[in-house]
């Protein structure tokens, strides 16, 4: 009788503690990201936690499961993407999705294994941009910086092939996965390049392009994106709080990063 008695006051605790950790659990903010955006929101995580804010990183393999699983309410927020992506991505799958905060601009580049300036390129040079809509544009906007081709005015980042109306190096633009472009450094003459995911590779120099974008086109600031309901989530505040100005956090940045990025909230 007695250890019946005994087990009752311990059955009872342990029921507690299970759903004291399930509600904890719960109560987790999840936030989806991409392997190049990891390291320095895995910074973040740990000052939150020293905060008192639990927060789950769930990392992605690729760029359409982060809006699909913030759109199914899986998780409570990604960052991954930046406006034009978002905005592709919402008129493709009528996702209701909107930007919260913003997080850093990445440095995207020409890079060239052959040669050592922009003048060296010979007629019909290979060149190699990204082949999805938004990124392509990117690429083609960074042609046109560079000076190798002239693109229709105002298109923006939405350019295309057909908005190019001088080219007069000939150059032949070659359609790449976006994060596929590191593998063609060795084989197209100038390549549109991402720093984080040269430096994922670790095969060359991500320092090294001839021509960097990067605060020229502030639409490429990387967004902090959730679902409209979700805006007063205080819990969202205090996160972003800690990424924008945790110096843990700056510090991993400038270690994932080095000068290849702005804070975007800063400019």
């Amino acid at each position: 009788m007695l250890k019946t008695l005994l087990a009752r006051p311990v059955a009872a605790l342990a029921l507690t503690l299970a759903l004291i950790g399930s509600s904890q659990a719960a109560d987790a903010l999840k936030v989806g990201t991409t392997a190049a955006f990891a390291i320095p929101l895995e910074a973040a995580v740990s000052e939150a936690k020293k905060q008192g804010l639990n927060v789950e990183l769930i990392e992605f393999s690729d760029w359409i499961a982060p809006n699909v699983s913030l759109a199914s309410g899986d998780i409570d927020v990604n960052y991954f993407q930046h406006i034009p992506f978002l905005e592709n991505a919402k008129a493709a799958a009528g996702f209701d999705l909107v930007p919260y905060a913003s997080g850093i601009i990445n440095n995207v580049g020409l890079y060239s294994k052959k040669y050592k300036s922009f003048d060296e390129l010979p007629q019909g040079a290979s060149v190699a941009i990204a082949n999805d809509p938004i990124n392509s544009g990117r690429g083609l906007q960074l042609l046109a910086k560079a000076g190798l081709i002239t693109l229709k005015p105002g298109v923006g980042y939405k350019a295309t092939e057909e908005d190019i109306i001088a080219n007069p190096k000939q150059l032949k633009i070659l359609q790449v996965e976006a994060v596929q472009l590191v593998r063609a450094y060795d084989d197209a003459d100038l390549v549109q390049g991402y720093p984080a995911y040269i430096r994922l590779a670790n095969t060359f120099d991500a320092t090294s392009a001839l021509l960097f974008d990067g605060l020229d086109h502030k639409e490429y600031v990387i967004q902090f994106v959730i679902r409209p309901q979700n805006k007063d989530d205080p819990r969202l505040a205090k996160f972003i709080d800690i990424y924008q100005h945790s110096p843990a956090v700056r510090a991993a940045l400038d270690k994932a990063h080095g000068k290849l990025y702005q804070p975007g909230w800063e400019s």
